[in-house]
């Protein structure tokens, strides 16, 4: 298992990315109208270099971009995160004419990008996955609907996972990667509970072909597992980032705050929850750091490991937040108060790329799988032999065929 800590530079880099977010990137965050892709916000991004580092950056630092920045503005956090979801798959498994094409373009801020798994449905279940790619003379044309998708209807681009075998489940899956004028693509926004630009995807007839595919026809599932084993960890950081803006308001607040005749804080029923809040909050973010070290490792487990951490990191937050809004009482209720915004943002990433439910799943799965590879001791006399296991699928920890996650966006 590999140890880690970080070092002093790397939280100084933190230190001054959460600045940096506060200081620039949330007042244009203010100016943008939620729901909507924020393009001056993108612009900003690729600007300081960030979504350039981001496209090139390990697992680890990955969760380190996005924990500090969600601690400093939880919009640019989700339209950096939302940016990576949609290009991942291009840089694992583009070709160089993709990669020429659309990474430039996104690493300035130009370009946006969706990630088209989700379907109406077809969530959790990858197997029930049924855009269909029918052939034509020139490749396939797509037709369906999406749902769900970061970005969507607005980004310029979309990685568009289709059935192009029907009946093969989760091996049955294409990847394309589809410009947004292409003919018959349309779509719509939906109308959220927390702010992001999350909407349909519609395909009437739309045209793809060989040079569209990333990675092999059939093999598509493939790719999308791979970006959300990366991107599972950096849920769980954006996660802890938020937990840490909320502990860091609510240890402000309690400290000044008086109440019967003293600070908030000196109640012991008051100091105590502080308490549990920062050590839920650590916990959590030194599991996500864990997993993440794994990734960047090549180590056996990372699924497992990163079903972990994003099912802690994240119910942890939700457990954070809401108890800061108890805390701070009726003024967090307040439009327009950090923990009223937290309040919302914090829900969603229980369910996106993969609910709690999902994680438990994938993490019960390895453990059995493991359990199944274990040699066994001998049997206790007048004990039945136990059936014999068959040989684990290699593949199916990374493919599961019936629980594949969400493709919403890796919130905020």
């Amino acid at each position: 298992m590999t140890a880690f800590s970080l070092e002093p530079e790397q939280t100084a880099w933190c230190e001054e990315l959460r600045t940096l977010a506060e200081r620039e990137l949330r007042p244009l965050a203010e100016k943008g109208e939620p729901g909507r892709v924020n393009r001056p916000l993108l612009r900003a991004l690729g600007d300081l270099g960030l979504l350039g580092r981001m496209l090139g950056s390990g697992a680890l630092d990955l969760c380190l971009l996005r924990e500090s920045l969600a601690r400093g503005c939880a919009e640019a956090e989700t339209a950096l995160a939302l940016q990576g979801l949609g290009t991942a798959p291009i840089v694992q498994a583009g070709a160089p004419a993709h990669r020429e094409r659309w990474l430039p373009e996104v690493r300035a801020g130009r370009a946006v990008a969706a990630f088209a798994l989700s379907e109406p449905g077809a969530g959790s279940d990858a197997a029930a996955l049924s855009l269909a790619a029918e052939p034509t003379p020139t490749g396939w044309a797509l037709t369906g609907e999406k749902c769900w998708i970061s970005n969507a209807p607005e980004a310029d681009f979309a990685v568009v996972f289709a059935r192009t075998t029907p009946g093969a489940g989760s091996r049955g899956v294409t990847a394309f990667l589809v410009p947004a004028d292409r003919p018959g693509l349309t779509g719509s926004p939906l109308d959220m509970l927390s702010p992001h630009p999350i909407g349909t995807l519609e395909f009437d007839g739309v045209p793809v072909t060989a040079d569209d595919v990333l990675g092999e026809p059939d093999r598509g599932f493939r790719v999308a597992m791979n970006t959300l084993n990366l991107f599972r960890p950096s849920v769980g950081a954006f996660a802890v980032g938020m937990a840490r803006a909320a502990l860091d308001a609510t240890v402000d607040h309690t400290a000044r705050r008086t109440a019967f005749g003293g600070p908030l804080s000196d109640l012991q029923a008051v100091s105590h929850q502080v308490a549990e809040m920062a050590t839920r909050t650590e916990a959590a973010r030194l599991l996500v750091y864990a997993a993440a070290a794994a990734y960047d490792a090549g180590e056996e487990g990372v699924p497992r490991r990163a079903a972990m951490a994003k099912l802690y990191a994240t119910e942890t937050a939700q457990y954070v937040v809401d108890t800061a809004v108890q805390l701070h009482g009726a003024r967090a209720l307040r439009r327009g108060h950090l923990l009223e915004h937290l309040y919302r943002e914090v829900r969603a990433p229980r369910i996106y790329e993969g609910a709690s439910e999902v994680q438990r799943a994938i993490i019960a799965k390895e453990l059995y799988a493991n359990a199944a590879r274990r040699p066994r001791g001998p049997r206790p006399p007048g004990t039945a032999p136990a059936p014999s296991a068959a040989p684990p699928d290699p593949s199916a920890v990374h493919e599961p065929p019936s629980v594949a996650p969400p493709t919403q966006e890796p919130p905020a």
